[in-house]
């Protein structure tokens, strides 16, 4: 990518992944990160023509207890140190992911974050050699998603 290129992305952005078939979801860009992460519960692992996979919940708003089951194909397994320095063992997809119009594959891991403020977390792996961080805006590239208006009776 060229440098004329990079994103500038603010430390919280609107992201999409569409092959989930999630809404969009508010992520915070963690730089101090090195993995994404997703919020996920009720991981259920399978085997789908000789391809590991996993089936998940997720609860993509905050505060709203909406949930939507996604499946992916799983890609590893790993130990990963939380910000508390916890070991956890999480399942590792790979998805695409939007935010504006820009779109490329990530690796997310599956995790519980009911107890975090954003559904999804953008570890640096992700914005490698695509994105810079402003820790001092929000939302510059991937814009709210706009509520859909009733159309007026005529």
């Amino acid at each position: 990518m060229k440098s004329s290129e990079i994103l500038i992305l603010g430390w919280r952005e609107w992201v999409v992944l569409p092959e989930l078939g999630l809404p969009p979801i508010k992520a915070k860009v963690d730089t101090g990160a090195r993995t994404s992460a997703l919020h996920a519960f009720a991981l259920t692992p399978f085997v789908e023509n000789d391809v590991r996979r996993i089936r998940f919940s997720i609860h993509p708003r905050q505060r709203n207890d909406d949930v939507v089951i996604c499946t992916a194909d799983v890609v590893d397994q790993r130990t990963v140190r939380d910000s508390g320095g916890h070991e956890e063992e999480r399942w590792v997809i790979e998805t695409p992911m939007m935010i504006g119009s820009h779109r490329w594959m990530i690796e997310a891991t599956l995790t519980s974050r009911d107890d975090m403020q954003f559904r999804m977390l953008i570890g640096r792996t992700a914005i490698k050699g695509r994105a810079y961080v402003d820790p001092s805006a929000s939302y510059l590239v991937g814009k709210k998603p706009r509520k859909k208006r009733p159309k007026p009776k005529a």
